[in-house]
């Protein structure tokens, strides 16, 4: 038999066939076997069988075994056993846990007032004692109650104490750390302000689901709901309804009308951002738009008389009562420094900003901040020497409607050392030194050289934009992309023409044209960019040429943040005015001021070196270079003067200090923004008037005189310096071009800085070219512009 027979043999029936007889065999007789069996038949196709099961294995093995272990009985009954235990745990849980009792008591005996700090360790302030006071629900009107309800819970009166998707993605977001998000009931909140307390945990959450649960068995709707609006904080330092209504609209709870209920509702929800007398644009709209959705509600639940909702307007709150403690500057202070203790909860403990507020509140904090109790006195006596004894609101009616803010800022550490918020907290509620619905003007000019420097844009023509770049200055002078008008042609300054001039002067006379062109030659995306990582609030704002003009909101705080960042080398600095939180149950880390590396040193120090200019031969000459309490102090900084004169600013700083000074025009009864034309018998106030004035009186009293800038660059003013003499009385023989002359700077840049005035009576046609000797000297030696424009003129 060949081989090929004999395994196909084997394959049929698992015996082997007898061999092929040669010729001539004698065959085997009738019934004797004609063949030998190999094996049983059985046995032989159990080795096939054997045989293509290992086959199979190779191919599709490892998924049979997967089928088997996830068979769908095993996964039914797992999913049915994770079911039973859960529910099981949850029956002991319930079981386990008990209604505690009457804790707001206790709640209340353990708060304690926070202590606040100068940076040396004395004591600023202490906050007040605890405002709460019970009132019954029947003496609240029924359509306030049920404000409360619009705003929280519209399901309350029909469920059952708890809102199982919402606490169940409380409970998944807090296990991995995503914070803390809305979904509780009011009698979930109710009993986390009765029974326990804020922190967001595992155990605090499950506690707060299953003494709901039993607290919404045992109370009715109205009790659990006089809980709530009682037990819940408002802001002001009020606890409960009552409170509430007495610190926003000096009335007791049964007085409220339902517009004035809906606010408190809506309040809950942030006190502080939307306290109307301290809310910014944002928080008034975002207050705005609850107080509306909670009136919605309520009429869609049929609570509310379409009409009569319809005749609502909203009802704005009464100024907040002075409070032991806050008067002068304090109140601003603790304001910044509890702000930023509560933005910080929120980041590192993963919770709501109303969660936080309640967390800071009168929870026995002791806060340290970064202020120097001997600048902030300095600060706040160049205030009013510089700016408030001059104001005389019964003979000028405008004077009435000027606020000021400035704060200082270490530009190594990003400490707040000083920090001016208005004339009173008492008189003013509004912080000026934190209030960002003001425009920064030409003091953002810097940020969009920083943005050419960083980003080695070119001009239009092609040409490196440098502090030697050429422009065309002349007024309404229209903006070109790629050859065409963008339909942008910004005026200068009482519309006056320029010609053509390098940046640094136009830098020095804040020449608007020149600014704009720049912009669009940088891409006012990257402009934008770079503000934002200098530290300005870009959110929402749009990449368009009228930016150049400084026509977003800022304040004192974020421009001095943006121009200690310059200071610092292009090193981010986000000023904070926290030193230290102790607290006896826990511990926040507080973030570093100083980030990384945003823009260039080599940008950042150019930047500070055409600024110099401004200083030395532009719109602060006046006030800052030739100040006579000025004692050798080397100062760069921007003049800023607003559309209108709404808003005036200086923004400098020394090697050591930083400090920005803003005026705003607010009118004094209705808080609009306002004109300051004529404000303290002045024609218009530019930044080169009372705010550089106040700048001056602060930081020649508490900078470093011997302080040097350490500059990385061989552009601007500080290296390249430059001059506008002053007209002599009796003129020379030959009379003085109104041109630039165009001799270069020597290539060696000068080793001492220009002094304020030089020493020679009458100018030369021809400055100096001699090398810089051993020996400072008073003249300048780069070149002299002979520019025809006043040197205090703004933008």
């Amino acid at each position: 038999m060949g081989r090929a027979e004999d395994r196909r043999a084997r394959q049929q029936g698992g015996r082997r066939a007898a061999p092929r007889r040669p010729s001539g065999t004698p065959s085997a007789p009738v019934g004797a076997e004609s063949a030998t069996v190999v094996g049983p038949p059985a046995a032989q196709g159990g080795r096939a069988a054997a045989r293509r099961a290992a086959r199979s294995a190779g191919k599709g093995g490892g998924k049979g075994r997967i089928r088997r272990l996830f068979t769908w009985k095993k996964i039914l009954g797992t999913f049915l056993g994770t079911c039973l235990l859960a529910i099981a745990a949850f029956i002991g849980l319930y079981l386990y846990v008990d209604v505690p009792t009457d804790n707001a008591a206790a709640q209340a005996a353990q708060r304690q007032s926070n202590v606040y700090k100068y940076s040396d360790g004395s004591t600023l302030a202490r906050d007040g004692d605890v405002n709460r006071e019970i009132v019954d629900l029947a003496k609240v009107p029924k359509e306030v109650q049920r404000a409360f309800v619009a705003a929280e819970n519209k399901s309350f009166y029909k469920d059952n104490g708890i809102d199982l998707k919402g606490t169940a993605r409380g409970l998944l977001n807090t296990v991995m750390g995503k914070g803390a998000q809305g979904g509780s009931t009011i009698t979930q909140q109710y009993v986390k302000n009765y029974y326990l307390s804020q922190e967001q945990t595992v155990s605090r959450k499950l506690k707060e689901m299953v003494i709901s649960l039993k607290v919404d068995r045992q109370l009715s709707k109205d009790e659990i709901l006089a809980g709530y609006i009682n037990t819940s904080y408002y802001g002001r330092g009020a606890y409960g309804i009552q409170a509430a209504a007495q610190a926003y609209y000096r009335v007791d709870a049964e007085k409220l009308k339902p517009e004035q209920g809906a606010y408190l509702a809506a309040l809950l929800q942030a006190p502080s951002q939307y306290d109307w007398a301290v809310a910014s644009e944002t928080g008034k709209k975002l207050v705005t738009a609850r107080w509306n959705y909670v009136l919605d509600n309520m009429v869609e639940e049929g609570w509310l008389d379409r009409s009569e909702r319809q005749g609502m307007t909203f009802p704005e709150p009464k100024e907040p009562k002075p409070t032991a403690g806050l008067e002068g500057q304090k109140g601003y202070l603790i304001e910044l420094a509890n702000q930023q203790l509560i933005n910080q909860l929120m980041k590192q403990e993963g919770i709501t900003r109303s969660q936080a507020e309640a967390e800071v509140v009168d929870q026995g904090w002791t806060i340290t901040l970064n202020i120097d109790k001997k600048k902030q006195a300095e600060l706040e006596k160049a205030a009013k020497a510089q700016l408030t004894s001059k104001l005389d609101p019964k003979k000028r009616k405008v004077d009435g409607n000027v606020q000021a803010g400035a704060v200082s800022v270490d530009p190594k550490t990003g400490k707040v050392v000083a920090l001016y918020g208005g004339v009173d907290y008492f008189k003013h509620y509004t912080s000026n030194a934190t209030r960002t619905d003001y425009q920064p003007a030409s003091t953002f000019k810097p940020v969009i050289l920083a943005a050419a420097l960083e980003e080695s844009a070119e001009t239009q023509d092609g040409n490196p934009i440098t502090a030697d770049t050429v422009y065309d200055g002349t007024s309404k002078r229209p903006v070109v992309e790629d050859g065409s008008k963008v339909g942008f042609a910004p005026e200068n300054e009482d519309d006056r023409d320029y010609g053509d001039i390098t940046v640094q002067t136009a830098m020095n006379k804040s020449v608007n044209s020149v600014f704009a062109q720049m912009g669009v030659d940088v891409g006012m995306k990257n402009v934008m960019d770079v503000a934002g990582k200098l530290g300005m609030d870009t959110t929402n704002e749009q990449a368009v040429p009228a930016q150049t003009l400084g026509t977003m909101g800022a304040s004192p705080l974020q421009m001095a943040g943006v121009y200690a960042t310059l200071d610092n080398h292009g090193k981010k600095v986000t000023p904070s005015i926290l030193k230290s939180v102790e607290h006896n149950s826990r511990a926040v880390e507080l973030p570093d001021p100083i980030g990384e590396q945003v823009i260039s040193p080599q940008a950042a120090d150019t930047v500070t070196s055409v600024l110099t200019g401004v200083v030395d031969d532009g719109t602060a000459r006046t006030s800052v270079a030739n100040n006579p309490k000025r004692d050798g102090q080397k100062v760069a900084g921007k003049t800023g003067t607003s559309d209108d004169n709404k808003s005036a600013w200086f923004t400098g700083y020394t090697p050591d200090l930083v400090t920005s000074v803003g005026l705003f025009g607010e009118d004094a009864k209705t808080h609009a923004q306002t004109k300051m034309y004529g404000a303290g018998g002045e024609p218009r106030v530019n930044g080169g008037g009372f705010p550089a004035q106040v700048w001056s009186a602060y930081m020649f009293g508490v900078t470093d005189p011997d302080a040097r800038f350490d500059l990385d660059t061989d552009q601007g003013a500080a290296v390249q310096p430059t001059w506008t003499p002053t007209p002599t009385e009796e003129p020379t023989t030959e009379e003085p071009t109104t041109e630039p002359t165009t001799q270069k700077p020597t290539d060696e840049p000068t080793t001492q800085e220009p002094t304020q005035t030089p020493t020679t009576d009458e100018p030369t046609e021809t400055p100096t070219t001699d090398e810089p000797t051993d020996e400072p000297t008073d003249e300048p030696t780069g070149d002299i512009t002979l520019d025809p424009v006043r040197p205090d003129d703004d933008e």
